[in-house]
């Protein structure tokens, strides 16, 4: 191997091969291109470079064959995997088959440096490729940056029994990023079982987890399997784990650290062998303030944490995901499928869709039926969704329009409490536009308002 921190760079784009060098030898670190994996394995038996970066997509040998062919000659060698064809496929079989690194084109340069030089680090150090297999959904879509960290994330977690703990917004996928870590793990073959703690009754819930025997409680006509037995092997799933009881999660801490358990009215222990990956919309960390959650579990669940991002901060996925669940709406239907208007598509992507990819799903199944023609225009879409074609006509809407649909959104996404979401953010306004009418004088803000003084001093205290 070379003794200087030469990387090889791969790809038959030449810009790109342009822009890769120019970045690197800006930060003092040699390198050599290639146009053809052909040429690079030439030039491996000669030379060896300290990393190489290899785009998936090339004529002849591909940069999965060339990487199947460097673990067998120069394994020691970390290889950066590049692609435009940024799906969760693509990063799942790069890691697999044993990748440092996965990076979607476009690329950022500086993310491109860093990660090349943890490479040359790597290699440096000597130090084993902790890289595991990835790990991913077929049903996972996701082009932006957002989502192809949770890929990465998947990826260097699928070979791993690790416990993590998935957050996110109600909506956004959490139980296909754990299906994705199970398909794609050494448990793949045993069962993947899913319990969603906030719809089991409290007083049933040790039961659903650990079992019960006959006799254990009123109703119990006999022995029941848990789903810790059921998942034997496997991974179980524990949604929305922050409604768990508090004493459930006492239970569930002792599996978890002791790797045994008791069913309801039993009393010999049974061993459990399971991945245990839990999911929650709540942000924990406060519930444990709160004394809500226990504190140990907390750290016991969020060994690894991965965090799915909303449906708005993934926007530029819109389109892919439209298409994606048109077609399977019309798949399960038996009806041919809906296209969607230019003018459509850019309106949806545009939405904040509070009920993220759920939302979006339960939007398709809604047009499929509901559309009238083979294209979706506008006005085909549902009434929380659908744009006041008078007042957009003028160039706007009326704030109680945009406050209806904001309503509808929250309740179709299944939110409760929205009256109480919505009064401070109302109120905020409303102090701000008074403010800045009065030009910041308190006393007639709040006159102007209805308030008494001290109303909007307090208020104001509590907006900040």
């Amino acid at each position: 191997m070379t003794d200087t921190n030469e990387i090889w760079v791969v790809d038959d784009d030449s810009s790109i091969r342009w822009v890769i060098e120019k970045a690197l030898s800006g930060e003092d670190i040699p390198c050599r291109t290639f146009e053809c994996a052909a040429n690079l394995l030439s030039a491996l038996e000669s030379d060896s470079p300290k990393a190489i970066i290899s785009d998936i997509r090339m004529p002849g040998m591909d940069g999965l064959a060339l990487l199947a062919e460097l673990k067998t000659t120069a394994p020691d060698i970390p290889v950066i995997i590049t692609t435009a064809h940024s799906d969760l496929d693509s990063a799942v079989t790069s890691y697999e088959s044993g990748a440092f690194e996965y990076l979607p084109k476009p690329f950022d340069i500086d993310e491109m440096i860093e990660v090349a030089t943890r490479a040359l680090a790597h290699t440096n150090k000597s130090l084993n490729d902790a890289n595991a297999p990835d790990s991913g959904g077929k049903e996972i879509i996701g082009n932006a940056p957002a989502m192809q960290e949770v890929f990465r994330a998947i990826g260097r977690l699928s070979q791993s029994s690790i416990t993590v703990l998935i957050s996110g917004q109600s909506g956004s996928g959490k139980e296909l990023v754990a299906r994705a870590l199970h398909r794609h793990s050494p448990r793949a073959t045993a069962p993947f079982v899913a319990l969603n703690m906030a719809a089991i009754p409290k007083d049933l819930m040790e039961s659903e987890l650990f079992g019960h025997e006959k006799g254990s409680f009123t109703g119990a006509a006999g022995k029941r399997e848990g789903r810790f037995e059921q998942a034997s092997g496997g991974t179980l799933f524990l949604d929305e784990i922050g409604d768990m009881p508090h004493e459930t999660q006492t239970r569930l801490l002792r599996v978890l650290a002791e790797s045994e358990f008791y069913r309801v009215g039993g009393t010999t222990a049974i061993k459990t062998d399971v991945r245990v990956i839990a999911a929650t919309h709540q942000d924990l960390r406060q519930l444990v303030t709160n004394g809500n959650f226990r504190e140990d579990l907390y750290h016991r669940l969020n060994v690894i944490g991965i965090n799915v991002p909303r449906l708005a901060d993934r926007s530029e996925d819109i389109p892919s995901l439209l298409n994606h669940f048109l077609s399977r709406a019309a798949a399960e239907l038996g009806v041919p499928t809906k296209e969607v208007s230019p003018q459509v598509r850019e309106y949806l992507s545009a939405l904040d869709w509070p009920g993220n990819v759920r939302q979006l799903e339960n939007t398709c199944r809604w047009l499929t039926v509901m559309a009238a023609g083979n294209t979706i225009l506008i006005n085909d879409l549902p009434p929380e969704l659908n744009v006041d074609a008078e007042t957009e006509s003028q160039g706007g809407s009326s704030w109680e329009k945009q406050l209806s649909d904001w309503v509808r959104a929250k309740l179709l996404a299944g939110e409760d409490n929205v009256l109480k979401q919505a009064m401070p953010r109302i109120e905020a306004i409303m102090m701000d536009a008074a403010l800045e009418h009065t030009a910041g004088r308190k006393a007639e803000a709040a006159e102007l308002l209805g308030w008494g003084r001290n109303t909007l001093t307090r208020k104001l205290s509590q907006k900040s």
